[in-house]
């Protein structure tokens, strides 16, 4: 277990640079930042699956290619442009702890599976990560920046709690049909993932650009070199690199800790948001941070230890 368990810290850690995108890219939309990141992405899977282009076209079905377009939507595409907007309206500390509810959503979303944990040996971890997650909210809402409106910051809200939910229905569809299917590697299967997810962000682009004609000229040559190149290394660390880690996590490890694993992603987003805002987290984040750090360790010892009576459980527990 520790190997997977690794895969998905790893995971958490490329993913967190995504937060700080949209204070690096001020000028772009969330549209143009979720479109443009996936277009590279699947431009960088395309190339890293050339070699294997016979052998996966001689297996993927139509269900495949369907499932691959959900997975790019909800994990990818309507998450990103939704956790773009949030933090454009809301910042980085709120709109990280919203989507840090995530390991609550996952767990409950997987609690039936055959190799879930009881929910009630879950309890008390999960009660320490939900104390962390409103600590970090109040601490977020008591001492806003003041640079958004009210009915921005409600908005931003929203937004991020889509983004929760989206990414919560990415992470069940995923491992579900990586745990029903034996016919791709991990890496076959990332690479088929950001495929389909270029695929799909290019079309928002061109749809996007059909109907807007102003955006392009507002923004220097520069700027437009910096978007990309920030987008590539998103592609390559964030997207590929991220997929792959967490698809190895996921396929081999409970959907209950999976999901209590996602908040590595939290605990580095709220890192790199300090270091980028050049300041030490206040009291009350940093008791949040450590509620997060310890609910999530328990857990991960729970799911090490078999459970007493069960031998079915136990053998998922122990392998």
């Amino acid at each position: 277990m520790n190997t997977p368990v690794l895969y998905a810290c790893l995971a958490g850690a490329v993913w967190g640079f995504s937060t700080l995108v949209p204070k690096w890219l001020p000028e772009f939309n969330p549209i143009l930042l979720s479109s443009g990141r996936f277009i590279l992405y699947g431009a960088t899977s395309l190339l890293i699956a050339l070699p294997l282009c016979k052998k996966l076209a001689s297996k993927i079905t139509l269900p495949d290619m369907l499932k691959l377009l959900q997975l790019a939507l909800f994990g990818n595409l309507l998450y990103f442009i939704l956790f773009c907007a949030a933090i454009r309206w809301l910042g980085i500390s709120p709109t990280t702890l919203i989507v840090g509810v995530l390991p609550v959503t996952i767990t409950l979303l997987g609690r039936h599976d055959a190799d879930a944990m009881p929910m009630s040996r879950l309890y008390a971890p999960l009660s320490l990560i939900m104390l962390g997650i409103i600590c970090i909210n109040i601490s977020a809402f008591t001492h806003p920046s003041g640079a958004n409106t009210w009915n921005e910051q409600i908005i931003g809200v929203i937004c991020a709690v889509g983004a929760l939910l989206s990414w919560s229905t990415y992470a069940l569809l995923n491992a579900h049909y990586l745990k029903q299917q034996s016919r791709y590697s991990m890496a076959e299967w990332s690479s088929l993932q950001g495929v389909m997810t270029g695929i799909a962000g290019g079309m928002i682009w061109l749809t996007y650009a059909a109907f807007t004609h102003d955006n392009g000229n507002v923004i220097s040559a520069d700027r437009w070199q910096t978007f990309w190149l920030v987008n590539l290394g998103l592609a390559l660390g964030s997207s590929w690199l991220g997929s792959w880690l967490w698809n190895n996590a996921s396929s081999r490890l409970p959907l209950s800790l999976a999901g209590q694993l996602v908040v590595v992603e939290t605990l580095f987003s709220l890192l790199y948001g300090f270091i980028y805002m050049q300041r030490w987290p206040t009291p009350l984040e940093a008791t949040a941070i450590s509620l997060l750090v310890s609910g999530v360790y328990w857990a991960i010892s729970r799911h090490h230890q078999p459970v007493a009576g069960d031998t079915h459980k136990a053998h998922h527990h122990t392998a």
